[in-house]
């Protein structure tokens, strides 16, 4: 049972509590008189329980980052929020859109159910869009034919694992952002699953080339030879979609990420 449920039940028997108080009981109450315990905490925490809903399903939703894919735009322990509207209005439990305001562009950073295991969220880079051909060979990606720009920043040090990796900024239109490579790691997909659509994809010694089916979105993390994605589980459907990463709000370990990230 997700978080998104438990609430939703809540809401749904706290809400029944204050809606049977204030047209059956409160009236026949004497002035004065004490409300019962389970009223008491029923109808109070209904109004909270009602805006923490409305906020976490329609407007904006907190997660926390558990792996190193995303490094170096996201680090372990992140705090992150998710904007819930931009690709659309959608209904809680179900995810079912029922307003569409966007679809989700190339570099953004998504939130989406993991297409093997509908019950977690996974967060990754769209890196391809509905039709897109992409081709991630010797860890370049090109994208309908065009490779992504590419320039070498250095590298970056992981102090949890003490070692370093090559670090890139890529350019996906306007938007740039860094990502990492190791030196040691293959560039073949040694571990890619039967996923839906599984024919669109290529699998050869440098990579993998896929076209992008329609309604799907092709997913990579930054960290790139350490992130499980597109490339070994395949499209993510329009309808596992929750939102767009856009600020970290906190970090136990480094007060300093707190900001906006791209």
């Amino acid at each position: 049972m997700n978080f998104a449920l438990i609430l939703f039940i809540l809401l749904l028997v706290s809400g029944a509590i204050w809606a049977v108080d204030s047209l059956l009981l409160k009236p026949k109450r004497e002035p004065g008189g004490k409300d019962p315990w389970w009223v008491e905490y029923g109808s109070g925490f209904f109004p909270v329980i009602l805006i923490v809903f409305v906020l976490r399903s329609f407007i904006v939703e907190p997660f926390k980052i558990p792996s190193g894919s995303m490094i170096p735009t996201l680090l372990v322990g992140d705090f992150i929020l998710v904007n819930k509207y931009t690709y659309g209005i959608r209904l809680p439990i179900i995810n079912k859109k029922i307003i569409d305001l966007g679809q989700p562009q190339r570099g953004d950073v998504m939130v989406f159910r993991y297409p093997e295991d509908p019950s977690l969220d996974y967060i990754k880079r769209v890196v391809g869009i509905p039709g897109d051909k992409i081709a991630y060979q010797n860890k370049r990606l090109t994208i309908n034919g065009q490779p992504v720009e590419v320039s070498d920043a250095g590298e970056y040090f992981h102090p949890e694992r003490l070692y370093y990796s090559q670090q890139y900024v890529e350019k996906l239109g306007a938007l740039e952002h860094r990502i990492l490579n190791d030196k040691d790691a293959p560039s073949f997909i040694n571990d890619a699953a039967l996923f839906p659509h599984r024919d669109k994809c290529l699998y050869n010694n440098a990579g993998v080339i896929c076209t992008v089916p329609p309604g799907h979105y092709f997913m990579v993390g930054d960290n790139r030879d350490n992130s499980r994605d597109s490339r070994v589980w395949g499209f993510v459907p329009d309808e596992n979609i929750v939102g767009k990463a856009f600020f970290i709000w906190f970090n136990f370990s480094d007060l300093g990420r707190i900001g906006s990230f791209k």
